[in-house]
């Protein structure tokens, strides 16, 4: 059964629309390694004042994490878009604040119709 995962950000006000821009297009060989860790359906969006939303399906979040952790063009990509963020440890795609699923319609409809 795929994961949901959600997660947010905080880019800093004075540099969101630089962090725009990079994210349009991402470098093709970064999206190549998200594909590759597992990650699909994969969105961020802003929702002001420089915070983001993302979300993403995974078969196994954990492996998709160790995968990038592991990715060489990952961490570029990290350490480049590292001095975007506000208050993050460490890099964004390892350590951003995530939040429980509590609702999926998909899920419950399949079981109310077994």
């Amino acid at each position: 059964m795929p994961q949901r995962i959600a997660f947010r950000l905080y880019v800093k006000p004075e540099m969101l629309d630089e962090y725009l821009r990079r994210h349009d297009p991402v470098w093709p060989e970064m999206l190549e390694e998200i594909a590759a860790s597992g990650r699909r359906n994969y969105s961020i969006f802003h929702v002001g004042g420089g915070e983001l939303v993302g979300f993403y399906e995974t078969d196994d979040d954990a492996a998709s994490q160790a995968y990038l952790a592991q990715s060489e063009v990952a961490a570029k990509w990290e350490a480049d878009m590292g001095r975007f963020f506000v208050a993050q440890e460490g890099r964004a795609d390892q350590n951003a604040e995530t939040f429980p699923e509590v609702f999926h319609l998909e899920s419950q409809l399949a079981a109310a119709r077994s």
